[in-house]
């Protein structure tokens, strides 16, 4: 598999998951807009994965704004000529029982883990569209088909990401364009590491147990960043042409549908 040649855009790139992304995208021999909320934080990690700065640039992007998204594209475009795909990563998780939570944290999240999602895709269309083989994969979660406790507003989200999955996918087929969503659990990543210091706040014990406790029973440790990136760039590949509007549980067999 080779993504040599190809350019992609990384939502959320400047560190956690989004770094692991981005790492297994230049992998496999694309170049990588990583952006971020953060541009400090992001073009520091885009010069650690490129040292040469040849096929990695960071881009501040604030996926709740649709002129921050569109100047993200413009950047990646200015930088490499070219837009081959789309991964959209960037999300927040407010944790809380759903009778206390507060609609401000509710919407936050609905704007930035699902529409900060179609604005990427809306800004990015036109120029997928004029790719050969153009892709998108969106960052959803096994919390989108599980549903877990004291995160209701974080579960709507990403349950939302898996049909809008299927939707884009549906309606841009006819432009060349394959849409696809990842489902991860248990990855080692700071947002996994703040739910442990949630519930050992709120619950009572240890965070470091019980992020311990959150390895995976049929794989024996927490998922990698990277092995996620390694699903997504399969997928923004012309090997995954077959594979359209689905969402992929890589979360070491915790979600049997």
């Amino acid at each position: 598999m080779s993504l040599a040649d190809r350019v992609y855009i990384v939502t959320g790139a400047a560190g956690g998951l989004g770094t692991g992304i981005a790492e297994a995208l230049l992998d496999a021999g694309s170049s990588v807009a990583l952006a971020d909320l953060d541009p400090q934080a992001v073009t520091e990690t885009a010069r650690r994965l490129d040292t040469a700065g040849r096929r990695t640039v960071g881009v501040g992007c604030d996926v709740a704004t649709d002129g921050s998204v569109a100047d993200a594209v413009a950047a990646t475009l200015a930088r490499f000529g070219r837009l081959d795909g789309v991964v959209n990563n960037a999300g927040v998780i407010e944790m809380g029982e759903a009778r206390h939570a507060a609609s401000a944290a509710w919407a936050r999240q609905l704007d930035v883990n699902v529409t900060g999602v179609f604005r990427m895709c809306r800004a990015a269309l036109e120029h997928l569209a004029a790719s050969d083989g153009a892709a998108i994969v969106n960052v959803a979660s096994n919390c989108g088909k599980v549903g877990f406790p004291n995160m209701a507003g974080y579960n709507a989200s990403k349950a939302a990401v898996i049909n809008l999955t299927r939707s884009l996918a549906a309606e841009w087929a006819p432009l060349g364009i394959n849409v696809n969503a990842v489902c991860p659990g248990a990855v080692d990543t700071p947002m996994l590491a703040s739910v442990a210091d949630w519930l050992a706040n709120q619950q009572g014990g240890d965070a470091e147990v019980i992020l311990a406790g959150m390895a995976l029973p049929q794989l024996g440790r927490k998922i990698a960043p990277i092995e996620v990136g390694r699903v997504v760039a399969f997928l923004l590949s012309p090997e995954a042409t077959i594979i359209r509007g689905q969402a992929i549980n890589v979360d070491a067999g915790e979600t049997p549908y």
